[in-house]
């Protein structure tokens, strides 16, 4: 993961506060003159950057910050806010997909169950409409190996059906991350969905970010 040290840093127009880009999402306009979310953050020309939640991009439209840090008239799409979470959320399953070519992920109760015990496992993901016992039987594994075998954080965004696609495999509703450079994306891509999807009324109750201990960083990212 790239230290936020490192991390290119830029300010938000709906709070300007200065963030590393990772916590940020870019727009720019686009050649039709409509405001264009640029996901993978590589379009040309001119972009302004808002902190990744949805109440701070909804601010930034209900004022005209876009239009003004463009300089420019925009049009903008009524379902912008929609597009762009089904966008993070379609980046982060690519990535997860990704991660599972590259061998840095175990899908299935059993697999995981037996990476945990070996204290192989980055992060946790269970689908968010999975059946609590099993999701607490991994939990139970988890509270009970040293803090430094413990995942470092739990993903529970993406349903049954998101994440068997993501994976090329049926009914996948518990799998794990192992450490490396392509989980270590899917998790950063994760966590964008998570705090996109967090603050939003209208998003369901397994789309929201719940935080436990610290060590666990449990629930729905």
């Amino acid at each position: 993961m790239i230290a936020r040290a490192q991390q290119k840093e830029r300010t938000c127009i709906a709070t300007r506060q200065t963030k590393p880009v990772g916590d940020l999402l870019r727009f720019v306009r686009g050649p039709d003159g409509s405001l264009v979310f640029d996901v993978k953050t590589r379009l040309p020309g001119r972009g302004v950057w808002v902190s990744a939640t949805r109440s701070d991009v909804e601010r930034a439209l209900k004022k005209g910050l876009f239009k003004r840090a463009l300089k420019a008239e925009l049009a903008i799409a009524p379902d912008l806010l929609a597009s762009v979470e089904r966008q993070l959320r379609s980046t982060a399953l690519g990535r997860l997909g990704l991660a599972r070519k590259a061998g840095q992920i175990i899908p299935g109760f059993a697999s995981v169950e037996a990476a945990l015990r070996k204290g192989e496992v980055a992060a946790l993901i269970h689908a968010s409409d999975c059946a609590e016992d099993g999701r607490r039987k991994l939990q139970n594994i988890v509270r009970g190996l040293d803090l430094d075998r413990q995942p470092s954080e739990t993903v529970r965004i993406f349903t049954a059906n998101e994440l068997s696609l993501a994976l090329g495999r049926a009914n996948v509703i518990h799998a794990a991350a192992i450490t490396g450079h392509a989980s270590e994306m899917f998790i950063e891509r994760a966590r964008l969905v998570a705090n996109f999807c967090a603050d939003g009324a209208d998003v369901s109750l397994e789309h929201r970010t719940e935080k436990l201990e610290p060590h666990l960083r449990e629930a729905a990212f």
